[in-house]
């Protein structure tokens, strides 16, 4: 079975795929255009961000089984063109939700204990103390919007502290011993903390947006580690206005390039988050760390394997 590889993963996906006979070839600069001419013998491709798998490109690959994405989301893969296809999609979740669960715990404790704010003034020479005071979790209730593998493992995390973990998802029966489910409206009538743990779809693309902050019964603090589509920016920065977001934790920004390299616009909402004390940015690095790197690919490998290994 011959694959194509269009990003730079770590190397045991080769090395593991090649030891159970699958050919595996590498291509990490070639455009959408030229990859068009050469995709029609490949039957595997895996993938991370570089490179839309569009319907146009699936037709392309006229003998493609799968379509492997070395990460969670697929909102740059065309599902209803694999589906017509026949072609199999294969992610691997799995592999970072511890990463972005402790990314997720420590952004809420950095944005409610101010400990970046009060780290950089000591620096100056500022010893601020009342203006610095934190904000306990202890008694708060979580709202955890996606209980995927994300949101399960964030909730695991929560378990520890002394606070009431609640969900919402569109699945049935998807509760357990961390988080109990609840309704949108019961969420976002009870909840002081949201966290962001879905895809990006037709149906969550701003999800959070005015309405969505209007409706919430408290002034709450936002954390975002799934899709910056799914927050509106200029929602956002009228909410930390106001007030009524108490801060705002983010791995992702609604300004990124679908490739999550760097961001591919600038505006004054932009600008006012990255200069807010009320805020926090990382560069989409939740699920990126030295021990995902090898979990992602396992998971991608373990799948391949028990799937399509003759």
């Amino acid at each position: 079975m011959r694959i194509l590889q269009l990003d730079k993963n770590h190397p045991l996906i080769k090395q593991q795929l090649s030891e159970k006979g699958f050919v595996i070839d590498d291509d990490f600069s070639s455009t959408y255009a030229q990859l068009l001419d050469i995709i029609e013998p490949y039957e595997g491709i895996i993938i991370r961000s570089r490179v839309p798998m569009d319907r146009n490109f699936i037709q392309k690959a006229g003998n493609l089984k799968f379509i492997a994405r070395v990460g969670a989301g697929l909102e740059n893969i065309d599902l209803e063109a694999t589906a017509e296809f026949g072609v199999s999609v294969i992610s691997s979740p799995e592999g970072n939700r511890d990463a972005v669960a402790e990314h997720v715990l420590g952004m809420l404790l950095v944005l409610t204990n101010r400990l970046f704010v009060s780290a950089e003034e000591v620096k100056q020479g500022l010893w601020r103390r009342e203006e610095n005071r934190g904000d306990e979790l202890t008694g708060k209730t979580f709202g955890i919007i996606g209980y995927g593998n994300m949101g399960k493992a964030v909730a695991r995390r929560l378990s520890g502290f002394s606070l009431n973990a609640i969900f919402y998802d569109i699945k049935p029966d998807l509760g357990d011993a961390f988080a109990s489910a609840v309704n949108l409206d019961k969420l976002m009538g009870t909840a002081d903390i949201i966290s962001l743990h879905i895809p990006l779809t037709e149906e969550t693309h701003y999800l959070v947006d005015e309405d969505f902050i209007n409706r919430m019964a408290k002034d709450f603090y936002l954390i975002n580690a799934s899709r910056g589509k799914n927050v509106k920016t200029k929602a956002l920065v009228r909410g930390l206005k106001s007030g009524k977001i108490k801060g705002a934790a983010l791995d992702v920004l609604e300004f990124e390039k679908p490739s999550f390299e760097k961001l591919d616009s600038e505006s004054d909402d932009l600008k006012y988050i990255l200069q807010s004390e009320k805020v926090i940015v990382t560069p989409h690095i939740a699920g990126w760390t030295h021990q995902s790197k090898e979990k992602l690919a396992q998971v991608i490998v373990d799948k391949i394997v028990a799937e399509f290994a003759s």
